[in-house]
């Protein structure tokens, strides 16, 4: 079984940054593909960023096109750790973040394909 726990979600202003950290226990991590979702109050799961070890630096990201070029994904294996940058927010991006893991290594976009699930922290982008 993982554990998976999200922290760093919190109140900022549009064009602010947060960063969001994604805790997971055992040693599975580098054999397991990471992703991050969000969910507002009446609306789907969406898929936000995702990303899979390739080796240990090295890893393969993928972001939803509404986010490409304002978030960054990462991972940190030695601390068994996912991190989601979120720079230039925008009031749309209030949601609820989640933390999400899979066995395998291949990133998906749709939420049914993670067994893994963190709590969730809060992001709020006021305008």
């Amino acid at each position: 079984q993982v554990q998976l726990v999200e922290s760093g979600g919190g109140l900022v202003q549009a064009g602010g940054s947060l960063r969001l950290s994604c805790a997971a226990s055992g040693r599975t991590f580098s054999s397991f593909a990471m992703g991050w979702f969000r969910q507002t109050p009446g609306k789907e799961r969406e898929f936000v960023a995702g990303i899979t070890p390739i080796r240990r630096n090295v890893y393969s990201a993928d972001y939803a096109d509404s986010v490409k070029g304002r978030f960054t994904i990462s991972g940190d294996n030695a601390n068994n750790r996912v991190y989601l940058q979120l720079n230039s927010l925008k009031s749309e991006d209030t949601a609820t973040y989640y933390c999400a893991g899979r066995a395998g290594l291949g990133i998906e976009s749709l939420p049914q394909e993670y067994a893994y699930w963190g709590p969730g922290t809060q992001v709020t982008v006021s305008s």
